[in-house]
């Protein structure tokens, strides 16, 4: 897997490019949490479970792995309730996958298919599901035809999202874009 450098983090990006759940759960957690910290997240999980096993991780007794989350410096700044989401991740790449992340894309025939895939991942949405489509496509190298009609704007060149991080520097011309469509946002409401 080529080396991903999303968190900023030379241990957690190595988790990240070593381990496709992890990439996967790293994607779950980016929401209302910083983007760096939220893909740190799965470092955090393997330092304090021992494992990312997409099978044992959703057998963990869900106490247990919450409190493990929740604890600071938590995996999210909603450890608990994204611990039980971490979980329904993992019971559905087992399910579906026999517990090989990197398969949701891998065996992807189109785009449109790995879109699909996406999500009906848990607390995958459709906007969630296109940046992740694009980061595959954009760091991984995996481009199954119709893939840049899937991410839609994503695909493009720039640094809209999360796919588009390689280091510090592209990290921060995310952020500053995402808070120009955020004033925007606001502008247009009102």
């Amino acid at each position: 897997m080529p080396q991903i450098r999303i968190a900023q983090d030379p241990v957690a990006d190595q988790v990240l490019s070593d381990d496709s759940f992890a990439l996967l759960t790293g994607m779950l957690l980016d929401q209302q949490f910083p983007m760096e910290r939220a893909f740190a997240g799965p470092a955090k999980i393997l330092d304090r479970f021992g494992t990312l096993d997409p099978a044992t991780v959703a057998a963990a007794d869900p106490e247990s792995f919450a409190d493990l989350c929740a604890t600071p410096p938590a995996v999210h700044r909603y450890g608990r309730s994204m611990a039980g989401r971490v979980q329904q991740l993992a019971a559905h790449v087992v399910e579906h996958y026999d517990g090989d992340a990197g398969r949701v894309w891998t065996d992807a025939a189109t785009g449109d298919d790995l879109l699909r895939r996406l999500q009906a991942l848990p607390g995958f949405g459709k906007q969630k599901a296109q940046i992740f489509t694009a980061l595959v496509a954009k760091q991984l190298g995996v481009r199954p035809d119709g893939w840049e009609r899937a991410a839609g704007d994503y695909a493009l060149e720039g640094h809209r999202s999360v796919a588009d991080v390689v280091d510090a520097s592209s990290l921060q011309r995310v952020r500053e874009f995402k808070q120009v469509k955020k004033a925007a946002a606001r502008t247009a409401a009102g």
